[in-house]
């Protein structure tokens, strides 16, 4: 059992009178992690899977009584898969209003339908918490940061879905059944969603780009989509946690890029699984890329499960001079550049240093990337 960073913050939260809602990327570990939250719980809890219909056909357009009937004695009641239910929002509402003695959990695997359902409904009235696969940072805390780091290639390659931490032995048969099917349920159910050929095109697309700037405009052409179909699609593909995108930060340069962006896959197993590339390092020719996307993935990790707002973005100019990574964090700004060759000799383009002098300017190799990913105790 690998305990997650986010069940201590959900414990913190419980009977403080709001709904707690839990987001993440299907087989993450929402469900795992609330039940072993409830386990350590002394009160009655009452289980509710949103994907039975019964439970759906209980749970919409439903009163407080019959929810107290519903209920009964629990006083936790956990509903997992909860944005299968129509107006949800609603019902958590009556939950958090009415049945006051009563804390409700809810998980969805999809921010487009839970976020959407519960945002009016429940203002004021919840927290949230953001799942994402397992980080380096909770895989040291396991096992500590020396063998941690030894699986270094290995976690590049294969990623951080539980299962494939769980069952490396496994690794490329649940990537492939991760990524073809399980991690796209959702998108693929939406009405939204009427070319699912085009969507694999879209996603093989974006993985073959990782570390690059995208132009929405190439990525149509290259699957032969309508600029306005691939841009919807990209959008929900970030809504699903599956990418997460990054713009170009502009401000003091007149040649500065304004409106590029770069995406990124939460998750580089399942990247690695949509090109079907899990070859090592040593004979690949996207070794930087990926590098790039594991140490940014994981530095949203990290940011999220601290709970830090902080401002990202990269930046590059219209004569090809780049930095990697850019952070506004408590109001100080940090520049990074990535390296896996920690031997490679780096300079800070002078454009971006004479511009932003304010800025720290700090290259992460696989010698110190631990400062990047990992909350150092001082």
């Amino acid at each position: 059992m690998i305990e997650r960073e986010i069940e201590k913050q959900i414990e913190k939260r419980l009977f403080k009178g709001k709904a707690l809602l839990v987001f993440g990327p299907r087989q993450v570990g929402k469900t795992t992690s609330i039940h072993a939250i409830l386990k350590k719980n002394n009160q009655k809890c009452l289980f509710l899977n949103g994907d039975e219909a019964d439970v759906r056909e209980s749970l919409e357009n439903t009163t407080s009584t019959n929810l107290s009937l519903i209920f009964g004695e629990n006083k936790i009641v956990f509903i997992d898969e909860a944005q299968r239910i129509n107006g949800i929002g609603i019902t958590l509402k009556l939950i958090t209003d009415v049945l006051k003695e009563v804390q409700v959990i809810a998980t969805g695997s999809s921010a487009f339908d839970l976020a959407n359902e519960t945002q009016e409904p429940l203002t004021g009235r919840k927290y949230e918490f953001q799942m994402l696969p397992i980080s380096f940072q909770e895989m040291v805390i396991k096992h500590g940061l020396l063998e941690e780091k030894r699986l270094l290639e290995q976690r590049i390659i294969y990623g951080y879905y539980p299962e494939i931490v769980v069952k490396p032995n496994d690794a490329v048969e649940n990537l492939k059944l991760l990524s073809n099917s399980y991690l796209y349920k959702d998108l693929l159910n939406l009405e939204q969603i009427k070319k699912p050929a085009l969507l694999g095109k879209i996603l093989k697309a974006l993985a073959l780009q990782v570390g690059s700037e995208v132009s929405y405009n190439e990525i149509s052409q290259l699957v032969n989509g309508d600029f306005h179909t691939v841009e919807k699609y990209i959008d929900l593909l970030e809504k699903a946690f599956v990418i997460f995108t990054i713009p170009a930060y502009s401000k003091n340069v007149r040649n500065e890029i304004k409106k590029g962006r770069k995406i990124y896959f939460y998750d580089n197993g399942v990247r690695n699984a949509i090109i079907n590339n899990f070859n090592p390092l040593s004979s690949r020719s996207d070794t930087g890329a990926l590098w790039e996307n594991f140490l940014i993935s994981e530095r949203m990790k990290y940011l999220n499960s601290n709970k830090l707002e902080a401002w990202k973005y990269f930046w590059r100019t219209t004569a090809q001079q780049e930095i990697d990574y850019l952070e506004e964090l408590d109001g100080k700004m940090t520049a990074y550049e990535f390296k896996w060759n920690p031997n490679k000799t780096v300079k800070f383009p002078k454009t971006f240093t004479n511009a932003y002098p304010e800025a720290e300017v700090k290259l992460i190799t696989p010698k110190n990337f631990q400062e990047f990913v990992l909350a150092l105790k001082k």
